[in-house]
């Protein structure tokens, strides 16, 4: 009935606790059936893969979306799930992320993290995630579904294409399906009770550096829908605001340079980032004193790494324009759906 697919490169480290929790679930194993998908790993990612009953394939390095592609071309179950290699879903996490098929007009689900972790920057992730899911719960439907916890009905999958595999890196890749699904009205849903573990960066420059990719890769994303840009159900507005303002921050800062009456607009942008971020602080507080009391730093400095690494990519997109090189783009017609 379910096939649930891992794409690993190099998870000898994390592969075995993955693979023990996705033995343990609370369906009967003749239910589902667990796919590796090895994109090119040089470790001990294949013997260990191999010590449990999974279906196991290698294919060179292409990426977590190839990987994924292969994975779902080759299943057999009815509903695909995916989870990543340093991931340990709950022994309820197939029955969890399952049930909202039970529904025939429902085309994907999208589950939660958690984590057990102690670092500061770990916390301040896992805060960060919550907010986010608590937008999620207000909308009946969604438009974004991520492969740490994601199930898609195949044929579905399937005939929209799967993962674009230009997606080099996992990073965005999935944001661009759910919503190439969502502009072609198909129904995805959240459901929080579907949860995977899973370890955060436990360094904020490790953290920031992973917020300066999404901010890139999220750009390549927005380019072929450009009014998410505006609303979606998963990022919280004032987090938009807060990049912009700090690119915006950014350009004062090198007119300054030239006009010192610049200055103080600098010093208004940031401080508009640090009042609204207070809501998210004083909420944070609530559940962890220490992440709150550092949250409207953290937001000061996520938003630095967003805005730039989103004006990276307009610097290339822009750049590709002008030599003439197209962007790839969704049809017209589902832009308008």
């Amino acid at each position: 009935m379910f096939s649930i697919i891992i794409p690993a490169y190099n998870a000898s480290q994390t592969i075995a606790a993955c693979l023990k929790s996705l033995g343990r679930q609370t369906l009967p194993s003749k239910d589902y059936e667990v796919i590796v998908v090895d994109d090119g790993s040089t470790d001990e990612t294949e013997e260990i893969s191999r010590r449990f009953n999974i279906r196991y394939m290698f294919q060179p390095n292409q990426g977590p979306a190839s990987a994924r592609n292969r994975g779902a071309a080759e299943a057999t179950g009815e509903i695909i799930l995916f989870t990543d290699a340093d991931c340990i879903p709950e022994s309820n996490w197939i029955r969890e992320m399952t049930q909202p098929f039970q529904n025939p007009g429902i085309a994907g689900v999208k589950g939660a993290y958690k984590t057990r972790q102690q670092k500061l920057a770990a916390r301040f992730a896992q805060a960060e995630f919550e907010d986010r899911y608590d937008l999620l719960k207000k909308h009946r439907f969604i438009d974004m579904v991520d492969t740490y916890s994601a199930a898609f009905r195949k044929d579905v999958f399937l005939q929209m294409g799967g993962f674009d595999e230009s997606f080099p890196h996992a990073n965005n890749e999935d944001t661009e399906l759910a919503y190439r699904l969502a502009v072609s009205g198909h129904k995805l849903v959240f459901n929080p009770q579907a949860i995977v573990f899973h370890t955060h960066p436990e360094t904020f420059l490790k953290y920031l550096k992973i917020k300066f990719w999404r901010g890139y890769w999220r750009i390549m994303v927005y380019q072929r829908f450009p009014y998410k840009a505006v609303k979606d159900s998963y990022t919280p507005a004032v987090i938009k605001l807060q990049t912009m303002a700090m690119a915006l921050s950014f350009l004062f800062v090198l007119g300054s340079v030239f006009f010192s009456k610049m200055i103080p607009a600098v010093f208004l942008c940031w401080g508009a980032i640090l009042f609204s971020s207070l809501p998210f602080s004083l909420k944070t507080y609530k559940k962890d004193k220490i992440i709150g009391l550092i949250a409207t730093g953290v937001v000061l400095a996520r938003s630095a790494a967003f805005a730039s690494g989103c004006l990276l990519a307009i610097a290339v997109l822009a750049g590709f324009k002008r030599k003439g090189i197209p962007g790839r783009k969704i049809s017209d017609r589902s832009i308008k759906e």
